[in-house]
């Protein structure tokens, strides 16, 4: 499983270029895309040792790069950009070849995920726990983006997007739910526009669209950790009891004023609570 650059041709490792140009055969996302990348570091694959192997027929041609595979050949599997099998096809390539006793090998290389986590600075609160979560793609329709979006309201830690540049406009909307919860929006990653941003989640959309050029390029969308509001505290009792009442905004502001709790955390449990009751109704 060779990793390949995600802009900047530099960005490809000696030993990923050791196996390319070893590999009796070369599956991969896009044959074209791979042809062009090979030539740009004056590899030569003939067609026969291309084989196309994408999210639409992965579990086909897995069945194809086995056979290669039992007949001792080297394979090595790229998708367009990035490490294969995270957000790209190769996941379950991997699972087959293993199923059938044989080696995946991964070689470390290019990732938009890990690069846009280096910059964005999502340092978790003071006594929270670190780490991050990786969403992926939200789902296209808006409501069923929107119950995504409620669902990771509720998670503390970093929680990792990712969108195309199409959508990213409705993606922003869907965020601006989270209020003041920081996000940063990388996009372009080692590429000639790369930019990275963080903007509250409320604000986001007006960023975008106060230049034209921001909505272009793919985007990794991180939600910066928030601190936890323990369950059984003060603040979560004081609420419970304002949210049937008040606007969740105004619940969260006072429930802050008098409780002494972070405002983003209890924001954040605020909408936690309101799906928990909506999923309640409609079940």
């Amino acid at each position: 499983m060779v990793a390949t650059p995600i802009g900047n041709l530099a960005d490809i490792s000696l030993r990923a270029l050791h196996v390319l140009q070893l590999a009796d055969t070369l599956a991969c996302e896009d044959t074209r895309h791979t042809q062009s990348l090979l030539r740009a570091y004056g590899i030569d694959k003939s067609g026969a040792q291309m084989l196309a192997l994408h999210q639409h027929n992965e579990t086909e041609a897995a069945q194809a790069v086995l056979a290669r595979l039992q007949a001792g050949q080297r394979v090595a599997y790229v998708s367009d950009a990035g490490t294969p099998g995270v957000s790209d096809p190769g996941a379950r390539l991997v699972a087959v070849v293993r199923a059938a006793g044989l080696r995946a090998m991964p070689l470390p290389g290019a990732s938009s995920i890990t690069a846009a986590l280096s910059v964005a600075g999502a340092v978790a609160p003071t006594g929270t726990d670190g780490g991050f979560v990786f969403a992926g793609f939200l789902p296209v329709k808006s409501a069923e983006r929107a119950a995504s979006v409620q669902r990771l309201a509720a998670e503390p830690r970093c929680v990792v997007l990712l969108e195309a540049p199409h959508r990213i406009a409705d993606l922003a909307q869907a965020l601006a739910v989270l209020g003041e919860r920081p996000v940063t929006l990388a996009r372009e990653i080692s590429k000639q526009f790369e930019e990275v941003s963080t903007q509250p989640a409320q604000q986001l959309l007006a960023w975008l669209q106060s230049d034209a050029q921001r909505a272009k390029g793919e985007f990794v969308v991180l939600l910066h950790p928030i601190a936890v509001v323990e369950e059984t505290g003060q603040s979560q009792r004081v609420l419970e009891l304002l949210l049937p009442e008040l606007p969740l905004k105004t619940a969260v502001r006072l429930a802050a004023q008098i409780t002494g709790a972070p405002r983003n955390a209890l924001y954040e449990r605020a909408l936690a609570l309101r799906q928990s009751e909506s999923d309640s109704e409609s079940a």
